[in-house]
């Protein structure tokens, strides 16, 4: 059994190093998986996962790469083992319908449907740097690829949001 000295000082560790990216966590979550109860749960078992395995956090400057790696993999987990639930358009209670229907903002809801058509290799980098804004090099840390190769996705991935933008409108 830990003493209680080093339980404090694992606590405080925790804090200090992945409590403060809280707010990180949740907005990636959310992002990735579009449903904020999802995005909950997923942060949830990610913060799980960074304490059982807070002593293999070698460098404490390294812990957003390493919390937003275990979020992607934990959303990933997550539509594994549970089917997203399906609605039948056709039966949707009063409430569910006005949900449906409601639209803040069009040009905003178009981007983002514009994004999400994005491939997966282009999408990722974008919505890291744009939503997270993280640098080309945190960005390259995390995917696992060259600085110069993330710029290139993010260049063609603007390039590719352009080309639908200015399809979806020209329809």
């Amino acid at each position: 059994m830990r003493n209680s000295g080093a339980v404090t000082r694992r606590r405080r560790r925790f804090d200090e190093v992945v409590g403060v990216f809280h707010t990180d966590l949740y907005r990636y979550a959310a992002w990735l998986s579009r449903d904020p109860g999802v995005a909950e749960v997923v942060v949830q078992e990610t913060l799980l996962r960074a304490w059982k395995s807070l002593d293999s956090l070698k460098e404490d400057g390294a812990a957003r790469q390493w919390l937003l790696t275990i979020v992607r993999r934990e959303n990933a987990r997550y539509f594994e083992r549970k089917a997203p639930e399906t609605v039948d358009i056709d039966e949707l209670t009063p409430g569910q319908s006005a949900m449906v229907a409601q639209e803040d903002d069009p040009s905003l809801e178009d981007l983002r449907k514009a994004i999400l058509r994005l491939q997966e290799e282009y999408r990722e980098p974008l919505v890291l740097q744009v939503l997270m804004g993280y640098s080309t090099r945190e960005i390259a840390d995390l995917m696992g690829i060259k600085p110069g190769a993330v710029l290139t996705r993010l260049h063609r991935a603007r390039l590719k949001l352009k080309g639908l933008i200015d399809e979806d409108a020209a329809a």
